[in-house]
Parts: structure tokens; C-alpha cells; sequence
């Protein structure tokens, strides 16, 4: 069950739109403000880190939390830096973007990898985290591209790791659907719910 790792579906989406309204914002305006892409990135990322850290503090149905929780305190420092020093330079901005890609787009193959055995569906977790170390790799090797390119390489970025967030968002509704009409059906044959 994949519900029981990555958590509620509901809350995969609002990831997921979170990433995709970011990314279609900086490639709506290329041309962002360096201070506006600090906000833009910081309540994007402080969101995350909040949704997730949330998940792993209340999700009764979610078994690594670990995972959860590293993804909202990843997402919780990022937002929280970008916030607290208004003024970063661009330069200082790519390696906060490209630290918590880093770590979040590795976690999430991590676990995909460690989870692969006994779950399907968890291709569309480690693609989630492909999409985000390339964001990094990208930021870290090439930092001096031009505000424009890097713009349109983040929002990009942004826009297809929410898609894919949005995938894993479905397969997991999905598979929520299906236990619940399984249920509903052992319970409506046997009488008695199951448990």
C-alpha cells in the first residue's frame, strides 16, 4: 500500500498544485524580481515543509514518517532562510534552492529504492525525486547561466515535479478507492465490518 508511505492523497495534491502554480508563476514572469522569486520559493517551500511535517505528526495511517518529517524539516529550513535574509543574492538563493532539491530529491529515491520490493507504484516517487536532483545538479553546475535561464530552468523544474507529485497524488486515490470498495464489499458479505 502506498498510502501507508507517502501519505494522504489529499495532502499529495496541495504539493503538487503548490509546485505547479510556483513554477507556472516563474515562467509566467521570467523576468521576477529577485526579491519576489525569494517569496515565491520561500512561502512554496516553508508550505511544503509545513504540509509534510504535519503528515508525519498526524497521519495515523503512515508507517516511515521519518521520511515525511525529513521532507517538512527540509522544507521548513528552506523557506525559513529564504524569510529570514530577504536581501540573498541570487547566487545565495540557487544553493538554497539546490540544498533542499538535493535533499529531498534524494530522499524520495532513497526510499523508492528501499520500498521498491514491496510496493508498486513507487516509480512515480523516485521520478519525483529524479526531477529534483537534476534541478539541483543544474543550479550547483552551471550557478552563473543568467537570471532568465535559471528562471526558466526553475520553473520548469517546479512545474514538472508538481505533475508528478499530482501523478503520485492519483495513484494514491486510487488505491484508496480500491481498499474502500474492497472493504465495503467483505463487509456488506460478511456483515460485519472487518478489522
Amino acid at each position: 500500500m502506498i498510502r501507508t508511505l507517502v501519505g494522504s492523497w489529499k495532502r499529495l495534491v496541495v504539493h503538487g498544485l503548490a509546485a505547479v502554480l510556483f513554477g507556472l508563476a516563474t515562467l509566467v514572469w521570467p523576468a521576477i524580481t529577485l526579491w519576489a522569486l525569494v517569496v515565491l520559493w520561500g512561502a512554496f517551500a516553508f508550505g511544503d515543509g509545513v504540509t509534510a511535517l504535519a503528515a508525519a505528526i498526524s497521519d495515523r495511517v503512515l508507517v516511515h514518517r521519518g521520511w515525511v518529517a525529513f521532507r517538512g524539516l527540509a522544507g521548513l529550513g528552506a523557506g525559513v532562510i529564504t524569510f529570514l535574509w530577504p536581501s540573498i543574492t541570487a547566487l545565495a538563493l540557487l544553493y538554497v534552492i539546490a540544498t533542499w532539491a538535493f535533499l529531498v530529491g534524494g530522499t524520495r529515491i532513497a526510499f523508492a529504492i528501499d520500498t521498491r520490493k514491496q510496493l508498486h507504484g513507487t516509480v512515480s516517487i523516485a521520478l519525483g525525486g529524479v526531477v529534483l536532483v537534476l534541478l539541483g545538479a543544474l543550479l550547483v553546475i552551471n550557478p552563473g547561466a543568467g537570471a532568465l535561464s535559471i528562471t526558466w530552468a526553475i520553473g520548469w523544474l517546479g512545474f514538472v515535479f508538481g505533475v508528478v507529485e499530482l501523478w503520485l497524488a492519483r495513484d494514491v486515490h486510487r488505491e484508496s478507492l480500491a481498499l474502500t470498495s474492497a472493504s465495503a464489499f467483505v463487509t456488506s458479505r460478511s456483515g460485519q465490518p472487518v478489522g
